[in-house]
């Protein structure tokens, strides 16, 4: 008859150990999503600061210029307003559409989705994390860009306070807008050339006064997300602004935003599990 040793059995030392390798072994709860989000924002925010300051100096540039040029063609009124406010926005769409289009495709392409797949946080951390400091790196751009359009074609600086909800709404819908693009993107190139084609239409659709547009030219420019930002902010420039369309324009940007974030979490999980 076989002994066998009482440290094997239930209860014994060798099953105790075992019991607590397993234990060792399971897995902790997911993190929150507001914990993982401020976390993933604060290492976006400190890895992207060196390098997007200049790209965000090549934005700021840019979108002066085109107000420089534009104050020869455009006299004043709503079609000066048109300007100052799509030039502003444009600061937005640069860095929140296009270059965020181009870092998740190449962190697609890389391999750097399986780094963050591998912690326990959620998809939507990462998005929105990445999506708010790439938003935030726009602020003083389209601030400087909007107090320089004010001057230069003479219209109040009443109403700037308007672009501490047009910047994060306006910038929500279009950091969505370029995450899924980069994230849906087959290859980094295609990334980054559907984020170029994503400014450039802001730029001809945000900046140029709509009253000179063909009709079929303005649905596309009703299509377009930063579009409501641009005119929520170029109605606060009358002299009686009306609020009732403000709010509304604003609106529409929170619902574009949500959705565009939305498609953008699923985009990532999509390609994370690739």
């Amino acid at each position: 008859m076989s002994v066998v040793p009482a440290d094997v059995l239930p209860g014994g030392a060798l099953a105790a150990d075992e019991r607590g390798a397993d234990g060792a072994a399971e897995l902790g709860p997911r993190a929150r999503l507001w914990p993982s989000l401020a976390a993933v924002y604060r290492a976006q925010l400190s890895r992207a600061r060196v390098a997007r300051i200049p790209l965000l100096f090549v934005a700021t540039f840019q979108s002066v210029g085109i107000m420089i040029l534009m104050r020869g063609v455009v006299d004043g009124g709503g079609e000066a307003r048109a300007v100052v406010a799509g030039s502003s926005v444009l600061v937005v769409a640069f860095v929140a559409l296009n270059l965020l289009a181009q870092y998740f495709g190449q962190l697609r392409a890389s391999g750097g989705l399986d780094h963050y797949a591998t912690l326990p946080v959620p998809p939507a951390a990462v998005v929105l994390g990445a999506a708010g400091a790439y938003a935030s790196f726009t602020v003083p751009g389209t601030v400087v860009t909007a107090v320089f359009g004010c001057l230069l074609f003479g219209l109040p600086l009443t109403h700037l306070w308007v672009l501490a909800a047009v910047i994060p709404l306006a910038g929500a819908a279009l950091a969505g807008l370029g995450a899924a693009l980069g994230l849906l993107a087959p290859r980094p190139e295609l990334a980054t050339l559907l984020g170029q084609l994503g400014m450039s239409a802001a730029l001809l659709l945000g900046v140029l006064p709509a009253e000179r547009m063909p009709e079929v030219v303005r649905l596309a420019r009703d299509l377009l997300p930063s579009t409501y930002g641009v005119e929520a902010f170029a109605r606060t420039f009358a002299e009686r602004p009306d609020w009732a369309f403000v709010l509304g324009d604003l609106a529409v940007c929170a619902v574009v935003g949500v959705i565009s974030l939305a498609v953008a979490t699923w985009a990532y999980r999509r390609a994370a599990v690739r």
